[in-house]
């Protein structure tokens, strides 16, 4: 009998789903990003400007991690009940009636 291994990813192109490969492209540029702050965070600690760095960091990356409104999805609820129709809470909110009901521990009501 003879052995057969399988060629590597790296042999075989095809080997790779897409899914796959997106996830791997997807870590190696966040890891080259986080190489890059660092080195840059070495660069301006030499420079002593190392904790101006860091924070214009902080707020760049607050203002990247936050969304616009144009940027919801369809049928995505917001976690403010107020914007959404009918003042519809989210999943797992705590209601002020639930939080009564557990302090004075009574059942839950179902429905």
């Amino acid at each position: 009998e003879t052995f057969q291994t399988q060629g590597s990813p790296l042999q075989n192109p095809a080997a790779i789903s897409p899914s796959r490969w997106a996830q791997s492209f997807l870590t190696n540029v966040t890891f080259l990003k986080v190489a890059l702050w660092l080195v840059l965070l070495g660069l301006f600690v030499e420079l002593e400007f190392g904790l101006v760095y860091f924070v214009l960091s902080l707020f760049y990356w607050m203002y990247v991690g936050t969304r616009g409104p144009g940027e919801k999805k369809k049928g995505e609820k917001s976690a403010y009940s107020v914007f959404n129709p009918g003042c519809e809470p989210i999943q797992g909110t705590l209601t002020a009636e639930q939080f009564e009901r557990e302090l004075q521990f009574h059942p839950l009501a179902v429905g």
